[in-house]
Parts: C-alpha cells; sequence; structure tokens
C-alpha cells in the first residue's frame, strides 16, 4: 500500500496537479491546496486502481484528474470506516467520509456518464501534521476517537 502521486489546486473547481509533496498541517490539511481549513474533507483520496477502470474510455488521465490529493495503490479504501487512521509518511490522517455526490461540472462524468469519486475516494482530515509524497507506505493505524492524545 503505498502513495503513487500527491496533487494540489489552488482554487475550488479545477482539476489538481501533481507536486512533489504534500506538507499537511494538523486540523487544517495541506499547505496551498484550496480545499484546506477546518473542516471534515481537508484531502481526499482515490485509488489507481480505481483510475485505471475509467482509463478504458479516456487513456489519458493523469493524477489529479478527479480532483484527489493523494493516488494510491494496493488500499482499497472504500471499505475502510470512517473513523480509521492511516498513516502516509509523517503524517496521521483519519477517514471522516467515503464518497461524495459528484458536482455538476464534472468533467469526466461528462464525457463518461460516470466519476469514480463519487463512490472509490475517500476524505480525510489531518490529525498528525507532517509530509506526504511519492512512494511513501500507506499504514493502516486503527481507529481514532476523538479523545486519543498521540493516535
Amino acid at each position: 500500500m503505498k502513495v503513487i502521486a500527491t496533487c494540489i489546486s489552488e482554487q475550488k473547481g479545477t482539476k489538481k496537479h501533481p507536486v512533489p509533496s504534500l506538507n499537511v498541517e494538523t486540523d487544517f490539511g495541506i499547505i496551498g491546496d484550496a480545499h484546506a481549513g477546518k473542516w471534515h474533507r481537508q484531502i481526499s483520496l482515490l485509488p489507481k486502481e480505481s483510475v485505471d477502470t475509467m482509463r478504458a474510455v479516456i487513456p489519458d488521465l493523469q493524477p489529479g484528474d478527479f480532483a484527489e490529493n493523494i493516488l494510491t495503490e494496493g488500499v482499497r479504501l472504500k471499505e475502510l470506516p470512517v473513523g480509521t487512521t492511516l498513516g502516509i509518511g509523517t503524517a496521521i490522517l483519519v477517514i471522516t467520509q467515503i464518497g461524495k455526490q459528484c458536482h455538476n461540472d464534472c468533467e469526466i462524468k461528462r464525457l463518461t456518464g460516470r466519476c469514480v469519486m463519487p463512490t472509490d475516494g475517500v476524505f480525510a482530515r489531518v490529525i498528525q501534521g507532517g509530509e506526504i509524497k511519492p512512494g511513501d507506505t500507506i499504514t493502516i493505524r486503527g481507529d481514532y476517537h476523538e479523545t486519543d492524545q498521540n493516535n
């Protein structure tokens, strides 16, 4: 289980673009990303395996095209329950939401009639800041409880 790509967007409603690493701040999200802030969807994660299923229709899909911050490999994200903590790089994230409603302006949904982020993507909040970069191992750490001090 590892990170394939790390991506950000400076404005909401735009595709994300790959960056060499993500600097994440506790209870804020990714420094420089438009979705950072004190809310439950600070970081989005999507499995590469889900993107691969869409490549039959759109062969040239790139990291960030589904607005994911972290493209993963080898972890079935949507099967992890809300509250699961993930160690990635030097950061720790907690899954806060599985999937989301696709917005009307989703270019991929318009082209194919389907988008994988609503069904296969997950969202997380940063509970320990750090750095995340491609190649980092993803560790499933267990359930998070608001009373956990150093989880």
